[in-house]
């Protein structure tokens, strides 16, 4: 098939997860063209049959917001148009699906029907999605696609709560390549960060506040005062100055590394004891599992989709969001028990595999089969 995909670049879960799918989409033999403003960070190297196609805005000083979402359409259409596209997939509702439908209806006039399939990913349903500003477009290009999917169950249901659906949601969890995550650590890289063995825990986000970064430091200063430990932090983003001042006058700066946006976690996650993920909300949760593929627990909060993967005193423990007091006491009590501690891990990579590519992709791919095929009845 040639697919197109359309998500963001960046390194948020939405961007991370299309571009992995286009990725090992591509490994099957399909052609995945990527339709974005920016080179996916997770895409790097030369694909033979990924290509990438970049949205360009020109900037004319009528505007004082340059319409992206017209561009987009626009180069939606002479993607499917030149590169004979079979079908569209959407990642992210906000602005990806209705630029979708616009470029669709211009197709029609063209002869040409295009399916487009919507991911939900998270914000874009339960954030900006339901903003007033927003929602009646959101709701009118969901309804519209020809397939919606969303990441976990918690965000179909969160979605047919908040919107007028029409369209039957189908959950398609994320998904992690468990092989590129079973690493062995680097000996050298983990004395760096640990040079007296000291428990190495992580957290990573985009530094937002819904991430909690700060609870994520008040955790670790906790379990500090009792286990020899380190912190390392990976990502950037609004907060990340504030949760510098909170480290400088709560902790050691020998305590504390600040990584920045990293591409690649596993070399990072292979040195890494527990990961921290204390988010007033998270519609899956990626990184988590990314964290249990590498044999490495999770401390979370029970929120959205993470008690979908996150499986409490299983793979990890769930806690009440801002109860920074309970996160701590399971992870002292954890690393105070390495008989537990073992058994966790390879619960976590159990768990994980769950989830993994070779499992999730083909779900994608049935979805596709099942989309065209229904097409072409209808036009017959």
């Amino acid at each position: 098939m040639n697919i197109g995909i359309v998500c963001y670049p960046t390194f948020g879960g939405s961007g991370v997860l299309a571009t992995e799918l286009g990725k090992a989409l591509a490994e099957k033999g399909h052609n995945i063209h990527f339709i974005t403003y920016d080179q996916p960070v997770r895409l790097g190297g030369f694909h033979t049959n990924i290509f990438y196609h970049e949205v360009t805005v020109p900037t004319y000083p009528l505007f004082d917001y340059p319409p992206y979402e017209t561009a987009l359409a626009s180069t939606m259409v002479d993607v499917i148009i030149n590169q004979k596209i079979d079908l569209l997939h959407v990642h992210y509702a906000i602005p990806h699906a209705s630029a979708a439908y616009m470029a669709r209806q211009i197709l029609l006039k063209e002869g040409l029907n295009v399916p487009v399939i919507t991911t939900l990913h998270g914000t874009d349903i339960t954030l900006v999605g339901r903003d007033k500003t927003y929602s009646p477009v959101v709701t009118f290009s969901m309804n519209e696609s020809a397939a919606v999917t969303a990441v976990s169950k918690n965000l179909r249901d969160e979605t047919y709560k908040n919107f007028k659906m029409e369209k039957e949601i189908e959950v398609i969890y994320n998904f992690v390549d468990a092989k590129r995550f079973n690493k062995i650590p680097v000996t050298p890289f983990k004395q760096v960060i640990a040079p007296n063995n000291e428990k190495i825990l992580l957290h990573a986000s985009n530094f937002r506040k819904i991430k909690r970064v700060d609870d994520v430091v008040k955790v670790f200063v906790k379990v500090n005062e009792l286990i020899p430990s380190k912190l390392l932090l990976v990502g950037d983003g609004p907060e990340r100055s504030a949760i510098e001042e909170l480290c400088r006058n709560t902790c050691s700066r020998a305590d504390i590394r600040f990584l920045g946006r990293q591409e690649q976690m596993e070399e990072i996650l292979a040195i890494s004891d527990l990961f921290i993920l204390p988010s007033e909300y998270e519609s899956f949760g990626l990184v988590a599992l990314e964290a249990m593929a590498a044999e490495v627990p999770v401390i979370s909060t029970n929120v959205g989709g993470l008690p979908e993967i996150n499986i409490n005193g299983v793979t990890g423990f769930l806690s009440d969001v801002g109860d920074v007091d309970d996160m701590s006491q399971h992870i002292i009590k954890l690393l105070s028990d390495e008989k537990a501690f073992a058994k966790m891990k390879k619960n976590a990579l159990v768990q994980a595999m769950k989830f993994d590519i070779d499992s999730i992709v083909p779900q994608y791919e049935d979805l596709y089969q099942r989309v065209l095929k229904e097409m072409s009845v209808l036009e017959s």
